[in-house]
């Protein structure tokens, strides 16, 4: 008899590659696995069955962190690679357009912008409309992080919002349309304890089937991440270790 409390910890580690090297999930906030079988029931002439087989069994399993993992996420999910740098945002980046010609405003991160966002004044939250060229009065038009407004905006107070790229920090992972049938695949190590009673599990070989990313108002993002478990090469599907058996 062995009591299990909390979530316990998870480690993965991609098995379609090379030396993979293992990753903690993070923070995990719950996990859970299932093992669902079909059966066969045998019948004769009376209502209850006189045989009952197993067939195929469904092995499914789902888990839930409380950090957003790059590193974890895609080598259960997406299986992409990474390149340096971030994408970011400027939000209600404040604003003037000029009394006189040529009525332009550069940005703060024009020297790596990538796009525009849209721009509202500041004393309304109206937006201006955006235009190829040769904005009017409400109009606006962009190049290169700068913003070109028109004559009738003179003096006007504005709040631009664009993203820019970054190189001095972060990592980008694009995801890519891949063929069919290509995903990474991966073990699942699972680890708890309680009154320093150990329980161990190792699911050899798994696949994702589902990633969810919920962001709310006065909550944390936790990404959950269903899987499907079945057997390595040796036709084992998993293990698992106990304190004692009892």
């Amino acid at each position: 008899m062995l009591p299990i409390f909390g979530p316990g910890s998870l480690y993965l580690t991609r098995t379609d590659i090379a030396n993979a090297t293992p990753v903690n999930i993070g923070y995990a906030q719950s996990f859970s696995y299932s093992e669902q079988g079909d059966s066969k029931e045998l019948f004769g002439q009376n209502q209850y069955p006189i045989a009952v087989a197993r067939g195929t069994i469904k092995a499914t399993g789902k888990a839930k962190a409380a950090t957003v993992s790059a590193i974890a996420l895609n080598a259960a999910f997406h299986g992409d690679s990474f390149v340096t740098g971030q994408l970011l945002m400027a939000e209600k980046e404040a604003g003037s357009v000029p009394g006189s010609s040529t009525y332009t405003i550069t940005v703060a991160n024009s020297a790596h912008f990538d796009t525009d966002l849209g721009v509202i004044y500041a004393a309304t939250g109206l937006p201006l409309q955006k235009v190829a060229s040769g904005p009017a009065a409400g109009q606006y038009s962009v190049s290169a992080g700068v913003y070109t407004f028109a004559s009738g905006d003179a003096s006007a107070n504005v709040l631009i919002t664009y993203a820019y790229t970054s190189s001095s920090g972060g990592q980008t992972r694009t995801v890519t349309n891949k063929a069919l049938g290509t995903m990474p695949t991966f073990q699942l190590d699972y680890s708890s304890k309680y009154n320093n009673k150990p329980y161990y599990a190792r699911f050899f070989s798994c696949v994702a089937t589902q990633l969810q990313h919920s962001h709310a108002l006065t909550d944390f993002t936790m990404p959950e991440l269903d899987f499907s478990f079945y057997q390595n090469p040796a036709g084992n599907v998993y293990e698992a270790s106990f304190p004692e058996v009892s």
